[in-house]
């Protein structure tokens, strides 16, 4: 796999598959924050999309595109958002997101787009948002919005979700790729605190319940094994395996 990008997704795919599937090249290195304002980053990721396609147009190669299934694509759901669902993404990140999806669509190349939600693992950065929730913990105290939630997905997961649809040569797809179960932030910093044994002090700011959930139907009918951990337990096997890695990167 050719990887583009050196964050996050790109690193946990370089150590994933190696030298698998060499005919797909992976754009994994857009912007990595819904806060970013700065057009300069935008344009940046534009110009590499444009690059990549030319590059796997001329080497006959599948373009692996990673876009979002967050709030900024679907806004605050009350019902599971499908990939064929209308959109009116409400911030900057999400339009952009979908600008490049028909980018991509549209550009005659061998393609897979995947919707992720929050995605959780090492080589995460430190803006991050469960790093973030992390270290404030660690300081002792956490800002929260009353009635937020986040659709954590375990890197495992979407890791295998890649490898399945490479494997089976799936194109031409867009796809959500979440956990499909919206945490309360709440439930999140109550569990980070009784691994931690600590108790932060809580600032909430005002608001209404906030859920995102994409739909999962259409993802399943390619990898039916999909996420097999039950609802119930996908957060406590999500920090198992990742508050040693997040509270070192706290206190570093």
């Amino acid at each position: 796999m050719q990887i583009i990008g050196d964050g996050f997704l790109a690193r946990n795919l370089a150590e994933a598959f190696g030298d698998r599937f060499p005919g797909v090249t992976a754009l994994a290195c857009g912007v990595s924050s819904t806060a970013t304002a700065a057009p300069a980053e935008y344009d940046r990721e534009a110009q590499v999309l444009y690059d990549a396609l030319d590059a796997c147009a001329r080497q006959g190669r599948r373009l692996l595109f990673f876009s979002t299934a967050s709030f900024s694509m679907y806004g605050f759901t009350g019902q599971e958002a499908a990939e064929s669902d209308p959109v009116r993404p409400p911030n900057t990140y999400g339009r952009h997101k979908l600008a490049l999806e028909s980018v991509v669509r549209s550009s005659g190349t061998d393609h897979l787009i995947l919707r992720l939600s929050h995605g959780v693992g090492c080589h995460q950065r430190p803006h991050q948002f469960l790093p973030t929730l992390v270290r404030q913990v660690v300081a002792g105290e956490v800002t929260i919005h009353q009635g937020a939630h986040r659709d954590l997905l375990d890197v495992r997961d979407l890791l295998h979700t890649v490898g399945r649809l490479l494997a089976d040569e799936v194109s031409g797809e867009v796809l959500n790729v979440a956990s499909g179960i919206p945490q309360p932030v709440e439930s999140i910093v109550a569990a980070i605190e009784r691994r931690l044994g600590a108790a932060a002090r809580r600032t909430v700011l005002p608001g209404s319940s906030a859920v995102t959930r994409a739909s999962l139907r259409r993802l399943r009918g390619f990898v039916p094994d999909f996420r097999t951990t039950p609802d119930g337990d996908y957060l406590d096997t999500l920090l198992d395996a990742y508050l040693p890695y997040y509270t070192d990167l706290s206190r570093a």
